[in-house]
């Protein structure tokens, strides 16, 4: 499902316009981007937790020569599920 489909579901589903129902997807996600730009902790009840977590610097390989490179440090955004997810995904 992408954001146009999802926006189509909620529409359908809640009597909005896709355009609305558009406009408040993408701010959704526009919400949960800036505060895990910000390092905060997105908790929703009964759906899940989304995480930053550093990772740390380390040394790889370039799969075509086979040379040693430095992956520098990042940040990742990680998605942990609510246990009532868990259970509807493994019945």
């Amino acid at each position: 499902m992408n954001n146009s489909e999802l926006a189509e579901a909620l529409s359908a589903d809640h009597g909005l316009t896709k355009a609305d129902a558009r406009k408040l997807v993408d701010a959704l996600f526009g919400v949960i981007a800036d505060a895990a730009a910000k390092g905060d902790e997105i908790s929703l009840n009964g759906f899940g937790k989304f995480k930053v977590k550093d990772v740390a610097a380390r040394e790889g390989r370039n799969p075509a020569t086979g040379e040693t490179i430095s992956i520098k440090a990042s940040k990742k955004l990680t998605f942990t599920p609510a246990k009532a997810i868990k259970d509807r995904l493994n019945g």
